[in-house]
């Protein structure tokens, strides 16, 4: 069975369920990530999303892409994190540079903090729709973390696309949500497929979104071997079956609830903390590999919780509203307690 075809709401965008998500690239080199993109193109692929605050990926992109000849067969989604108009102006025209691009498909407020209106005395939702008028952006989306703020946007009638993070662990609200979007005609875009590498079975997570005729996830890819595994998806793609129905609901058993989904916007940590990773240590030593996590280095940088200054400052900044601090104590004891022989890296999670 070939991968369905998705169309994002009213904007008419029709591609293949099966997105590239453009910000691990940014952790490659110029050589490296041109050779993955193209062979994402090569592959089928033809929706690729990143942004402003992804370092060097829209240039990757444009290297990619730029001289090929392919740019009304691609669909290209950018976002800026631009909270002024100034701002957004600035944003949106070194976005067209980076990507070698005359317009982009879909322009993203990204992680927005509110639903921007017209007229909310922002000039945001005004410059959104000028750059619309002039061409320069196709489509106006907007990206949020929060699912108070993000019903809000589906319920506005303003955007045409909404990205927020959707996989197999997402709640009855996070579901409603995405039928929200269906019934007033918006695209949704699903972030965070994986749930930040939590989700280790790829054919479980693409059989999920498959469910939904209205979501096109975008998969995060770094390495060639991670693209090649959702490229065979192209031709001979999941489907929901009842091993499967049951594998998401163990997984759902054993991961819902408050748990870090390592999205960093919580970092820099003022203590040094890579809170990213050492806040999730708990469920990471059981999921993967155990001694990726119990070597030297991450032993040293676990230690570091010791010095937590329980500012809060993460606790603010966290899109899931996690209180930060106290996840890490609890990771680091029961990581102390794994090291120490006391508890097995197989043992189910601490409550």
């Amino acid at each position: 069975m070939r991968a369905k075809t998705i169309t994002l709401g009213s904007t008419g965008i029709t591609v293949v369920q099966n997105g590239f998500g453009a910000l691990p690239i940014q952790r490659d080199n110029m050589e490296e990530a041109v050779r993955i993109l193209r062979r994402a193109y090569e592959g089928g692929m033809r929706f690729f999303d990143t942004a402003r605050a992804y370092s060097d990926s829209e240039e990757k992109i444009g290297e990619a892409f730029g001289d090929m000849g392919i740019r009304e067969n691609i669909i290209i989604a950018t976002k800026t994190g631009a909270t002024t108009p100034e701002v957004f102006w600035e944003h949106l025209h070194t976005s067209l540079r980076n990507l070698r691009t005359d317009y982009i498909d879909i322009y993203q407020l990204h992680m927005a903090a509110k639903c921007y209106r017209p007229g909310d005395g922002t000039g945001m939702y005004e410059a959104l729709s000028a750059a619309k008028a002039q061409g320069l952006i196709r489509h106006i989306g907007i990206t949020a973390h929060k699912i108070g703020v993000a019903e809000e946007i589906a319920r506005s009638g303003l955007y045409e696309t909404l990205q927020f993070p959707f996989s197999y662990l997402a709640s009855e609200r996070d579901i409603r949500l995405v039928q929200s979007c269906k019934e007033h005609n918006m695209g949704f875009i699903a972030m965070k497929g994986l749930a930040g590498g939590l989700i280790n079975r790829s054919d479980a997570a693409f059989a999920f979104m498959s469910d939904y005729d209205n979501v096109v996830p975008i998969w995060g890819v770094q390495r060639m071997n991670e693209l090649e595994e959702w490229l065979s998806y192209m031709e001979d793609a999941p489907v929901m079956t009842d091993e499967i129905r049951a594998f998401i609901e163990r997984e759902r058993t054993e991961l819902m609830g408050e748990f870090c989904r390592g999205c960093g916007y919580c970092m820099p940590c003022p203590a040094g903390i890579a809170i990213n990773n050492c806040a999730r240590m708990s469920l990471m030593v059981r999921r993967a590999p155990s001694q990726n996590w119990l070597n030297e280095h991450w032993q040293q940088e676990m230690k570091k919780i010791e010095n937590c200054l329980n500012c809060k400052a993460c606790t603010k900044h966290c899109p899931y509203e996690l209180d930060t601090p106290a996840l890490l104590r609890k990771n680091y004891e029961d990581y102390q307690k794994i090291l120490a022989g006391e508890v097995s890296a197989d043992s189910p999670l601490p409550h």
